[in-house]
Parts: structure tokens; sequence; C-alpha cells
């Protein structure tokens, strides 16, 4: 489930659709939670799709650790990559703000952490990394667990629309060490 301040919006003829925020969301609010009306598909499941679902499976969702994919029932399909990333993943199945985002930006995760099966070019960003690659999770993570935990560090002070959501196991956890590496699917 996405943030409640946000909306798919029309980016470009390059990008096509993007989440927009519509209002200001601060440095460490949830803004995606996976709740129990997205989808989610075993291997197996996937296998028996025809081509043209398994197509669409590839586009529009991801892969979690366990091999499974993972089809969000709201906008969160619509979130776009960015090495400059303004939200980031955590093993608590919700993403976070890493930084603020201001109303009319887009929200968009880095997509090396979601288990791609093959490299993929995205649009040049101006940055170092030019290809998201299936190990990004690994060789990334060290940048990524530190903006989590500053992140993660703020998420109690802030209005938290999603906190609902957010599996009841997880909140006694959210101080402990976990990294990012814990996402990667080890096919």
């Amino acid at each position: 489930m996405m943030h409640p301040h946000t909306e798919v919006q029309f980016i470009s003829d390059e990008v096509g659709r993007g989440v927009v925020a519509t209002a200001f969301i601060p440095k460490g609010t949830i803004t995606w939670v996976q709740d129990p009306l997205d989808r989610v598909f075993t291997p197996a499941e996937v296998a028996a799709l025809p081509a043209f679902a398994q197509d669409q499976l590839e586009y529009f969702a991801f892969k979690n650790a366990r091999g499974e994919m993972v089809l969000c029932w709201d906008h969160a399909r619509y979130v776009n990559h960015s090495f400059r990333s303004n939200c980031l993943s955590t093993v608590f199945d919700f993403e976070v703000a890493v930084r603020d985002i201001h109303p009319g930006e887009q929200l968009t995760d880095d997509y090396g952490y979601l288990n791609l099966n093959a490299p993929w070019k995205p649009m040049d960003e101006g940055t170092r990394r030019k290809w998201v690659r299936p190990d990004d999770a690994l060789r990334c993570a060290g940048v990524w667990d530190r903006q989590i935990a500053a992140a993660l560090r703020k998420l109690p002070r802030l209005d938290q629309p999603l906190a609902p959501y957010v599996r009841e196991e997880v909140w006694p956890e959210l101080g402990a060490a976990r990294s990012i590496r814990e996402l990667y699917f080890q096919a």
C-alpha cells in the first residue's frame, strides 16, 4: 500500500507514469507497506502463467528474498527507478523515505535490490553506476544500510499513516542492525 499523499502521474514519453508526492513526505516516513492485497506468486505459479502474463510480472512486480514475485495491487507498481532514489526497501516489508520528498516530486526506488533476472541499463542520471545488476543488493548494501538506518531513527517521531499496515512483530525489531542484503534472492 502506497502512502496516501501520492498519486500516479504521467512523467514523460520516455518514462511513462510515476508515483508523485501530493504533500511533503519527510525523511523517515513509511512510503509503502506490503499488505494482504498484494499478490504473491510462487515460482511454480509464475511458470504456469502464459508468456504475456509472465512478461507483465517481470515489468510490474518485484522478486522477494524467497524468489516469489510480488505484484502490488495499487499504484506502488508505478514507482520508477533512480540511482538517487528517495525511498529504500527494508527487511520489514516496507519502504521508507531516505530523504525529504517534496510535493510534485517522484517517489523512486533503486531497482538494484529488487532481484532482477538480468542486468538492466536505465536512463543515464549522471551517476557512476550505469547498470542495475542482479547482485546490487550485495554490492551496494553498505551505502543503503546507512541511509535506511538514518531514516529509521526518525520513523518513531513522525506521523506514519501506513503504521497500521506494518506487521506487529516488526515494531520491536526496528532498532536491530538488519541489512538490505537480506532481501537478496540467491537463484
